[in-house]
């Protein structure tokens, strides 16, 4: 079905692969007649091609990056244009998309998603921008419709900004480095390595696009096979897939930890652009006759079967095959990886759904933009035909991803045909996918076509005893599960025809209620701001010596964005920095936020020019054991603040929050084993945070110890490979190092002035 190579390799026009196996060059000499050398295959990829022409340095070692156009959702955007205020924004310098589709319900915090609301049209008029309301579309559905086009690149600051299938090079990530777009400053990276997905065959009836992309999730996150590369899908088996198909695996690729994800594309891809009214965004894209790849995972379409990624993660799959085959010992399994996932706060079984030998669901959910598409409701619509959810405990939720797509389901039938299930047809939202719609009872188990199935990502909250997951399949299985009354079941045991349903895309609906400025800003504008849209409290740039207390200990193997800062309702605070941080580490370490404040009154006395130690008085031991060996350090020349320390924390989401609500409680750095993503690890940078890096093995220090690091601005300065940090004993310091690895020059300013926005204000 899938299998990964140890090794680089060439690929020939498109469809013969020569690994580079120590005699790769004699052969492509055999097959081509020339001398080819890696470095120049290299530049043969289709991502080369988009890079080199949005790189501005000059050196395709060491990019900058400047995106085509910028994209951003309702958690999200009132921090970015506030920081870029706060930075001196005056108008946005490229097309800047403002939606609604995360804190759409305004069911939580009285006016103050609306609020938000009304705050993102008053910005896009002022700067320039496109406002797009809730329950018109979801991000990405309206990016693929409106935005993407072949060979060009947009950020967003959602982790899933792919647009790979329509040619469009897409990246998530945290609102810090949107804002540097709209102060026209750059992305910067490393060229990132590019490892091709080799397609062959075609689906077999009943297989979906999350189907293919769970295979593929699962046999590449645990080995980091594509950490921070981008993913190029070439190969015969592309042609087979519909464009809609193409999308649903391609905005998946996010939870492979890749950078960014492209496609070759074809007449598939062109018509869909020509569906959209936007001909001229289309362009062909195809390797060159000669391309290089860093690796190539190959997949057989053809023997891709119906899966799940069971609870919590998506990573954790199978076969629905081997489920029902393995049911206990499966179920087993996921019970003890919930114990580390849940570290024992409650009870945890799914082995009580399992009735008569069959798994019983509880939940069933097509949502979003991985399972709100055209296609993948339609072929539901066409497995449940004729049948009924019952009147039990199932229910099933179906989310068109845009009001288009909604549209045609009208108009061809088919939502009057899932209706009639009993299914229940909502509004573009992506509630589901964060823990904002549809949470579960306690103990239930929910299947999904959407994004991610991380612990409490479902809504339910382990501080009050709660407990629900969500493994995550395709609509077609879902759809077949809930056929079945919620008996698990695989889209290939449905033994009827699945039609091809046309697509009509009704422009008028964006036309009529979409905000669009053309680009043109008007200054007279007055934002308008709700009770809750708060400004950041200031930030003070690194002092020259650092002293930290360690504020939360996680050794989980991973440690996910949506653990650090919870999403769900939380998320309705978004707009206030202050009021927002008190959820930091709320449902994994809920005594994080005290300790953090414990120690951040000593921070803020040194601002206000008080002592720090009357405020803590419990330091006054501490900096005698660090006066002892260091007596310059003291008055003027010390910051204090907090540190936590995970084995490889920011899995997930791209939401700058899980740093900037460290920061405003006075975190000055993550100390970890590995960073999950760069998104994360940029997050830390932007917001002011020292990414240390610390050797896999026993902790020099444990929870609620005091570091100390001296000479901390001089070491960043100076770019220091190793810093010595010191536990503070009874008596005595305890030497450790730790790293901060590769820094760009900007990103070492940004950490000396305390965050982004002194950055730019310094300049």
């Amino acid at each position: 079905m899938i299998s990964l190579s140890n090794s680089g390799a060439y690929l020939l026009k498109g469809t013969e692969l020569v690994f580079d196996d120590g005699q790769a060059s004699v052969a492509l000499k055999s097959k081509t007649g020339k001398d080819i050398t890696k470095e120049e295959a290299k530049k043969g990829t289709i991502a080369y091609g988009i890079l080199e022409s949005h790189n501005t340095s000059g050196n395709m070692d060491k990019l900058k990056i400047k995106f085509d156009k910028l994209t951003s959702h309702d958690i999200t955007f009132v921090g970015i244009i506030q920081t870029a205020r706060a930075s001196g924004l005056e108008k946005f310098p490229v097309p800047y998309v403002l939606t609604n589709c995360h804190n759409s319900l305004c069911a939580v915090g009285g006016t103050i998603n609306e609020d938000d609301h009304m705050f993102g049209l008053t910005c896009a008029k002022k700067y320039g921008g496109v406002y797009v309301p809730p329950h018109q579309a979801v991000i990405h559905q309206f990016a693929r419709e409106m935005l993407a086009g072949g060979g060009k690149m947009i950020l967003g600051s959602d982790s899933h900004t792919r647009y790979g299938a329509l040619g469009t090079m897409a990246m998530g990530e945290g609102g810090p480095e949107l804002v540097k777009q709209l102060l026209n400053q750059t992305y910067d990276i490393n060229m990132p390595g590019v490892v091709g997905v080799y397609l062959t065959g075609e689906p077999m009836k009943g297989v979906g696009p999350q189907d293919v992309a769970l295979a593929i999730i699962g046999a590449v996150f645990a080995n980091g096979y594509v950490k921070n590369k981008v993913m190029e899908f070439v190969g015969p088996g592309v042609e087979s897939l519909s464009a809609d198909f193409r999308i649903g695996v391609d905005v998946m690729t996010t939870e492979t930890t890749c950078l960014s994800s492209i496609w070759q594309t074809d007449d598939k891809i062109k018509e869909f652009y020509d569906i959209h009214g936007r001909s001229g965004d289309y362009k062909e894209l195809n390797p060159a006759d000669v391309a290089y790849y860093d690796g190539i995972i190959t997949v057989d379409l053809s023997k891709v079967k119906p899966m799940i990624a069971m609870p919590f993660h998506p990573s954790n799959t199978y076969t629905i095959e081997e489920l029902n085959a393995n049911l206990l010992d499966i179920l087993d399994d996921v019970e003890k990886k919930a114990m580390v996932s849940l570290d024992g706060a409650v009870d945890y079984s799914l082995k009580n759904k399992v009735v008569n030998g069959k798994l019983m669901v509880d939940q069933g959910i097509i949502a979003g933009c991985a399972g709100g598409g055209f296609e993948n409701i339609c072929a539901a619509a066409d497995i449940m035909k004729g049948k009924y959810i019952g009147a039990d405990g199932f229910t099933l939720s179906v989310y068109p991803a845009s009001m288009p797509v909604y549209m045609e389901l009208i108009k061809n039938g088919c939502a009057a045909t899932l209706m009639e299930t009993g299914a229940v047809l909502k509004t573009a939202f992506c509630g589901p996918c964060f823990g904002a719609g549809d949470t579960p009872a306690n103990n239930a188990f929910s299947i999904r076509h959407s994004t991610r199935n991380f612990p409490n990502r479902e809504g339910s909250k382990l501080q009050s005893g709660q407990i629900a997951s969500v493994a995550l399949m395709d609509a077609r299985s879902i759809a077949a599960t809930a056929a079945n009354k919620g008996v698990l079941t695989p889209a290939t045991d449905f033994d009827g025809s699945l039609g091809e349903y046309k697509y009509f895309f009704d422009s008028k609906i964006y036309e009529n209620r979409v905000f669009d400025s053309k680009g043109v800003a008007d200054p007279t504008v007055e934002i308008q701001f709700g009770p809750n849209i708060k400004d950041w409290p200031a930030m003070t740039e690194l002092p020259e010596n650092l002293v930290l207390r360690v504020v939360s200990e996680i050794h989980d193997p991973v440690t996910t964005t949506d653990e650090l800062i919870p999403s769900g309702e939380t998320s309705s605070y978004r707009s206030n920095p202050l009021g927002l941080a008190e959820f930091t580490l709320s449902r994994k370490d809920p005594a994080y936020v005290g300790r953090a404040k414990d120690i951040q009154v000593a921070q803020k006395a040194v601002m206000e020019g008080r002592c720090p130690i009357e405020e803590k008085p419990e330091l006054a031991a501490v900096m005698e054991v660090i006066n002892k060996d260091y007596p310059e350090v003291g008055k003027g020349n010390v910051g204090f603040g907090s540190t936590i320390f995970a084995v490889k924390p920011g899995d997930g989401s791209a939401r700058e929050q899980a740093a900037s609500c460290q920061k405003v409680l006075g975190g000055w750095a993550n100390i970890a084993n590995e960073y999950a993503t760069k998104r994360y690890r940029s997050n830390l940078i932007n917001w002011g945070m020292l990414p240390f890096l610390i050797e896999e093995g026993e902790l020099p220090f444990k929870n609620l110890d005091y570091l100390f690091f001296p000479g901390i601005r001089k070491a960043v300065e100076e770019k220091a490979e190793e810093i010595k940090g010191y536990q503070v004993g009874d008596s005595s310091l305890k030497e450790f190092t730790v790293k901060l690895g590769e820094l760009t020059n900007e990103e070492r300013q940004i950490i000396l002035d305390g965050c982004l926005i002194n950055f730019n204000r310094v300049k």
